[in-house]
């Protein structure tokens, strides 16, 4: 009886002692990660080099995870353990192992996308270059992590040796599955490179004010598959990312922010249109909305009822040229009721008398 029970308890005192064992191993890495990662943040704050200190802080934390697994995957195969529990326990490790890595590799795109859009600020008022990068880098950022995630989840299946005679049989039949599958997300594939496309040729980019299904809005967001519109009173239009290469819209800021816009206003034949253009320049003049490019009135119809006097002027960007607009209309009005209202427009009717008949 105490024979059959003395190999229980040498196993049991060998799994403890192999816990004790890789315990001390993860600990070990643990203040290993912390002492280099300490000696790294002084080297860091002395650079003058931008990209020290983000790259430091950004892979602190999968490294916390990377250095003490790395030390328990050279440890596994000396711990005094049943072969299955040391193939399971290894199986494990190189899991969280690929995990790490990934998420060391998703950190470090978002480093390199930080120092990209660092040279450049979306809150200049002539920021078309500041756009264009960060559309192509938030897109292609998209690109990057959907790979890495794509590639762990890959590699994480293979390690399993179902799913790798799954993945020889699938390949011996590469051709037919491949047309089934292009064939069926034929449309989905066709959604990614819109996407791709977007970035490189650049229709619309972040803060590009367009007009999309006959709302006026800005470029919020531009994602692999669709892009977030946001309309003037704040709500959302989501639109696929095809749409913008497959619809025809109007993209107000392609080259510049800086817009034309017009006013028309309906008088009388009996306006004096010198007073009215005096008074037109006098009101853009006194204006910060106005940027000085373009100020102009002009009769451009002439109908039975009464003259169109249109009323042009140039902002430096969509919503200063809708404000510009409604201010003058307003002051132009005023003016004419106070000045001239008997050039307000009137319908003119001729009465006859019975007798004159």
């Amino acid at each position: 009886m105490l024979g059959e029970m003395l190999p229980e308890v040498s196993t049991v005192q060998a799994a403890a002692a192999s816990a004790a064992i890789a315990l001390a191993v993860v600990v070990g890495g643990l203040l290993l990660h912390a002492i280099v990662y300490a000696l790294l943040g002084r080297v860091a704050r002395a650079s003058v080099t931008p990209w020290a200190q983000p790259l430091l802080d950004r892979s602190r934390g999968p490294a916390r995870l990377l250095v003490p697994l790395l030390l328990l995957s050279l440890a596994v195969p000396s711990l005094d353990l049943p072969e299955r529990t040391l193939g399971m326990l290894g199986h494990l490790t190189t899991l969280l192992f690929i995990a790490a890595v990934a998420y060391l590799l998703v950190r470090l795109v978002r480093v390199l996308r930080d120092l990209l859009l660092a040279r450049y600020d979306m809150a200049a008022s002539d920021n078309l270059s500041a756009r264009r990068v960060y559309t192509q880098v938030q897109v292609l950022e998209k690109v990057l992590i959907s790979v890495i995630i794509v590639a762990t989840a890959s590699l994480m299946l293979m390690t399993f040796e179902g799913v790798r005679q799954v993945g020889v049989s699938i390949l011996a039949s590469a051709g037919v599955l491949g047309i089934i599958l292009g064939f069926a997300a034929q449309k989905t594939i066709g959604t990614l490179f819109a996407g791709v496309q977007i970035a490189i040729t650049q229709p619309i980019r972040l803060e590009d004010v367009v007009i999309v299904e006959g709302e006026w809005g800005a470029i919020e967001e531009i994602t692999l598959t669709y892009v977030v519109v946001r309309i003037w009173d704040q709500r959302r239009l989501v639109l696929p990312i095809t749409y913008f290469i497959e619809t025809p819209f109007e993209n107000w800021t392609r080259t510049s922010a800086e817009v034309l816009g017009t006013v028309s206003l309906f008088m009388d034949y009996t306006v004096p249109v010198d007073a009215v253009r005096a008074e037109f320049e006098r009101v853009v003049h006194h204006t910060d909305l106005w940027d000085g490019r373009a100020a102009s009135v002009q009769v451009v119809s002439a109908s039975a009822e009464a003259l169109e006097v249109r009323l042009l002027v140039s902002a430096a960007d969509a919503g200063k040229a809708w404000d510009l607009r409604c201010l003058v209309r307003e002051q132009m009005v005023a003016f004419i009721q106070e000045r001239y209202p008997g050039s307000l427009p009137r319908i003119r009717a001729e009465v006859r008398s019975a007798a004159g008949a």
